[in-house]
């Protein structure tokens, strides 16, 4: 705990007096980004600005992702681009493992893995310049700078997979290098702590001191359930998980056993809900079991879906579709995720909707990963330093959504 608190204490030292602002110093409470879902892989893309003269770079959004890595081929001519050495103390907030001095460098290596493609790549620790815009808690849209941003540089052939044009992976993990961490060490909030509304079309994700100066309002916190975030036995946990108790389908609980669930991944780069073999087919053999009683046929199913209906005669509200509702029980039967058919059904033509929960294979990494389809238009806030995640109810049932808050201009 001690090393934990020593190195963000250094880290606020390394940052707090190297940003700069393009107007009037202010100090900002929160740092707004934009994200937009690309309709071709139906990945989550934002743009920061990045490298000496502030070139846009399209990224895409990895809730997971240990740090931001990019091709700097995009800005080969960078000036502000700064080499981190092996064993300095901006390589050491970099690994978990001990530092070591490579054969023949002194660059600090770091291994980048493409959350899409799987592949892994090695890429060089580096400091430049990034931009992005805040809000002051009461104005909103002026640019900050931060000169001494860490990142990794990778190899082009890293990109494989991820959505035309980007250039990298915008990573929000718990570790020391991430965005959350640099944006908090750099400007002074106490908590580190970030929110994630994502959309069908345009969302956001939101780092700030407190919900109350962020975008999302005061109002949605208040309304959050919280639940703990899952760290490894070491305390460390750069990937997010829940710990799912029971599954419910319109009101009536899975007969399987809590090991089997475990602990829940939420994921923004996998599209849909995918589940181990043993729980999606008790799963699916008790949705299809909700569905037709409610007079809810079942049709072919359509790729990549395993389970379809027929939607005509299908009720629809500001909710979706009239389907069995899903409930994610969590650490008791007061808090839990509830689904309903926006976030659970896919219109996959004028007559045909399918379950947006795939079937991951036996042999899935993880048990259960929550996909980016079943976060749309829920508001997730992230809190680091204390781990714990707060989920609001589905925005559609104040007849909001997450492309309703002001942003800055749309990703290209």
């Amino acid at each position: 705990m001690a090393c934990s608190v020593h190195f963000f204490l250094v880290f606020s030292l390394i940052f707090l007096f190297n940003f700069s602002v393009s107007q009037e110093p202010v100090l900002p409470k929160a740092a707004i980004i934009p994200v937009s879902k690309d309709p071709l892989t139906l990945q989550y893309v934002t743009q920061v600005l990045l490298g000496e003269k502030l070139a846009p770079v399209k990224l895409v959004v990895d809730v997971n992702g240990p740090y931001l890595w990019v091709d700097c081929a995009y800005n080969p001519l960078s000036k502000s681009q700064n080499p981190i050495k092996s064993c300095s103390i901006e390589c050491s907030m970099a690994k978990s493992s001990a530092c070591t001095m490579s054969f023949g460098t002194k660059s600090c290596t770091l291994q980048s893995e493409n959350p899409i493609s799987r592949m892994v790549t090695s890429g060089n620790l580096a400091q430049d310049r990034i931009s992005m815009e805040f809000e002051d808690g009461v104005n909103s849209g002026f640019m900050a700078s931060i000169d001494n941003f860490l990142f990794s540089c990778v190899p082009k052939l890293s990109l494989e997979g991820i959505a035309n044009g980007a250039k990298g992976i915008l990573g929000l993990g718990n570790t020391r290098i991430s965005l959350p961490t640099q944006i908090a060490g750099t400007f002074g909030f106490f908590q580190r702590r970030f929110s994630l509304c994502l959309s069908s079309s345009d969302g956001l994700i939101s780092l700030a001191e407190s919900s109350d100066v962020s975008l999302l309002g005061g109002e949605i916190s208040r309304s959050m359930v919280y639940t703990p975030l899952i760290s490894k036995p070491s305390g460390a946990g750069e990937e997010y998980k829940i710990n799912v108790k029971s599954i419910k389908i319109s009101g009536k609980k899975l007969s399987m056993n809590q090991e089997n669930i475990g602990g829940a991944k939420i994921s923004t780069t996998v599209p849909y809900t995918t589940m181990q073999s043993k729980i999606y087919g008790t799963f699916v053999d008790a949705y299809i079991k909700a569905a037709t009683s409610l007079n809810i046929s079942s049709v072919a199913p359509v790729a990549p879906f395993g389970v379809c209906f027929r939607s005509k005669g299908v009720e629809n509200s500001r909710m979706g579709p009239n389907v069995p509702i899903i409930d994610l029980v969590l650490q008791s039967e007061m808090v839990k995720w509830r689904i309903y058919g926006r976030n659970s059904m896919v219109q996959v033509s004028d007559e045909v909707m399918c379950l947006g929960f795939l079937d991951g294979g036996l042999n899935q990494r993880a048990p259960f990963v929550i996909g980016g389809y079943q976060l749309e238009d829920y508001v997730l806030e992230f809190h680091l330093g204390t781990s714990m995640l707060g989920i609001s109810s589905s925005l559609l049932m104040e007849q909001r959504k997450c492309s309703d808050f002001k942003l800055p201009k749309k990703i290209s």
